[in-house]
């Protein structure tokens, strides 16, 4: 039976620390074999020492992490790119209601421009029939008044 070489790195409680074995410090920090035959505490600077142990990394791990990263960043962009392009269909159409409801509102001026000038010509024409009647009054009153005094 051999033992391989290949350790994994587990945290234990605070309340079940133990020293290093290299250091003799409290650590939390344990390396295991994969068949949890074999383990030793070991401390965090002792981890980071490369003369002491190395990683193993998986590059397909990695690159498969790499590329979700990448995805979830693209992903992101489409949305925010699509969330401003909502928000500038919903101004336009706010901006079209808009201009609608001005042009509604120029046409309600317009309207109202050509009756206040439809009610100032009916008043002028009024004013005018009522200074005609009172001209044509004050013709008859004065023609009745020089029939009287005839």
């Amino acid at each position: 039976m051999s033992l391989t070489n290949v350790w994994y790195l587990r945290a234990v409680a605070d309340t079940s620390s133990k020293p290093c074995y290299i250091c003799y410090k409290p650590t939390t920090g344990v390396l295991i074999t994969p068949d949890n035959k074999d383990h030793f505490y070991i401390c965090r600077g002792h981890l980071k020492d490369r003369g002491f142990c190395s990683a193993i990394v998986d590059e397909a791990e990695t690159a498969a992490k790499k590329k979700k990263e990448e995805m979830d960043r693209e992903i992101e962009l489409v949305k925010r790119e699509y969330e401003e392009k909502l928000k500038k269909r919903k101004k336009a159409r706010d901006d079209k209601k808009d201009d609608k409801a001005e042009a509604k509102e120029k046409d309600k001026d317009k309207k109202r421009e050509v009756e206040d000038g439809e009610d100032k010509k009916a008043e002028v024409e009024k004013d005018e029939k009522v200074g005609d009647l009172h001209n044509l009054l004050d013709k008859t009153i004065d023609s009745v008044t020089a029939d009287q005094s005839h």
